[in-house]
């Protein structure tokens, strides 16, 4: 991890996240190998923590249905990076304001995770870690790349209610976590429950719970 700030310098309750992710590596959020240097999509997702009226939460979207590429997921906000994007921050806060509205002054990053890779889309993806230090207002920017935006509670994804594990039809399984209006899986699931675990949040769970991916869709 590449290191933006002190853990000094972000809240209390995220000094320990902060803390906790100097000494990782991928393999804290995945198991999957990414590809050979200098291959696959360049990419950077935005996981930004805000202090919200339930207390510290995480800004999430739901992708439209519409969409080619992981149509009607929920993901943090980023993307694909651009030419003229001056590294993996620039990427993730440019995405964030062009899909939910998040304005990039009132966001401070706190530091930079390593790239994981994501075979389905060849995206190599650098997860950057912020603090919403001015919270800005958030909604969908264009309807037909963004359905919806939340600032989802840490308690809410901390509730063992809220957590079970899901089987794609592939036959991969992983961590799920249901927010309300939401299915959150896949990617976005793996990031949140290495990120729960890391800032010390994680609540015991049932970890046999297991559903089938489509079922569990239906039932959001």
């Amino acid at each position: 991890m590449s290191a933006l700030v002190s853990p000094e310098d972000v809240p209390e309750w995220m000094s320990g996240l902060v803390k906790a992710t100097a000494e990782i590596d991928a393999r804290a959020f995945t198991r999957v190998s990414p590809p050979p240097e200098g291959t696959g999509r360049q990419a950077a997702v935005l996981m930004l923590f805000g202090e919200g009226v339930q207390g510290p939460d995480v800004l999430l979207l739901r992708r439209s249905d519409t969409l080619g590429s992981h149509p009607g997921q929920v993901a943090f906000p980023g993307g694909a990076a651009d030419p003229t994007d001056d590294g993996p921050v620039d990427t993730a806060l440019r995405e964030a304001f062009e899909e939910t509205g998040v304005l990039r002054s009132g966001v401070r990053p706190v530091a930079t995770l390593p790239k994981l890779y994501v075979p389905v889309s060849e995206f190599v993806v650098t997860p950057v870690l912020a603090h919403w230090d001015e919270p800005s207002p958030v909604a969908p920017v264009d309807p037909a790349e963004t359905a919806a935006v939340a600032r989802v509670p840490i308690t809410h994804l901390a509730d063992p209610a809220n957590r079970f594990r899901v089987t794609h039809p592939s036959g991969f399984t992983g961590p799920a976590f249901s927010a309300p209006g939401m299915l959150v899986w896949g990617f976005t699931a793996g990031l949140l429950d290495g990120l729960l675990r890391l800032g010390g949040w994680e609540r015991p769970w049932d970890t046999t719970d297991v559903r089938d991916l489509e079922l569990a869709l239906r039932a959001t």
